[in-house]
């Protein structure tokens, strides 16, 4: 059996609309040729996807498993034509997706090293926000991303570029702040909590980003734990950075989409890990297979 890309696509706006005339309007089509289209793949597939109504349209079970199912295949099949026409533009790139300040110190580093390599195409940066790499590389948006763990793991393959320490941000008035470490009992942080400390932080603090939440910290209203790198970002005044002994350090991966076989992706993979020996950065040992 075969079916078409379009008519799902019909199918997943009827489904997120909950009615034929805004998926319509959404879609740019006729009513009576959303329709015929539903109608048409309906036919194709044997069953009825939606229960219709003068007032609406819900989705019957097999409607239901085939909207799971559908939103995750267009999306790989618009990210597969995002990455083609990437790849066969006379001005070809790659994209590397990257959180301002959240590149280990390692980002100029990579990209001096990715332009060392035969061929290698020019890399560009698309800098993005907390959690969205992934989103990006799913999406065919981005072709890699430099990023610290956590992240979502689904549908990317990842590389350990580099390790780095993590500090506590203190208020510079902190009694802690003098000391020359400390540990996360000092801190009344649970071990488990420190990999989206920052990230956490942010959100619960109603701020927008990392240099907001250091701006608290500096008014004595909250501390946090950070990379050490991304302290170096940030000097503030009224901020003590100190180290945490016993803090886990933070891992610093390249990621790509899952089973890519782009031997520009690949040639930056090595880039990136090549680059983090020579900046000085602590690299991990334990590798996983590179596209």
């Amino acid at each position: 059996m075969t079916v078409e890309s379009r008519p799902v696509r019909y199918f997943v706006a009827v489904a997120e609309e909950r009615s034929f005339t805004r998926a319509a309007d959404r879609l740019g089509i006729t009513g009576p040729a959303l329709s015929r289209a539903i109608r048409g793949l309906e036919s194709d597939l044997g069953v009825r996807l939606f229960e219709r109504s003068t007032r609406v349209v819900e989705l019957t079970e097999a409607g239901e498993m085939l909207l799971a199912d559908a939103r995750p295949a267009l999306e790989a099949l618009d990210a597969a034509a995002r990455r083609t026409a990437r790849a066969g533009a006379p001005q070809r790139t790659v994209v590397l997706a990257v959180k301002a300040d959240n590149d280990g110190g390692l980002l100029h580093d990579i990209l001096a090293a990715a332009r060392t390599g035969p061929d290698a195409p020019p890399v560009t940066v698309r800098l993005c926000g907390w959690r969205e790499h992934t989103r990006l590389l799913r999406t065919g948006e981005a072709d890699a991303a430099l990023m610290f763990e956590p992240f979502d793991p689904g549908g990317v393959d990842t590389e350990v570029v580099a390790l780095d320490s993590r500090v506590a941000a203190l208020p510079a008035d902190h009694p802690l702040a003098g000391a020359g470490r400390v540990r996360l009992a000092d801190l009344a942080i649970a071990p488990e909590a420190v990999a989206d400390r920052a990230e956490r932080d942010v959100g619960e603090q109603g701020v927008q980003d990392l240099a907001q939440l250091l701006a608290l910290v500096g008014l004595g209203r909250t501390l946090t734990v950070v990379p050490r790198s991304v302290a170096a970002r940030y000097p503030r005044p009224g901020v003590a950075y100190v180290p945490v002994v016993d803090c886990p350090p933070a891992r610093l991966v390249i990621a790509w989409p899952e089973g890519s076989r782009s031997r520009a992706v690949a040639a930056l993979v090595r880039a990136a890990v090549a680059a983090a020996p020579r900046a000085g950065a602590a690299v991990n040992s334990r590798r996983s297979g590179a596209p």
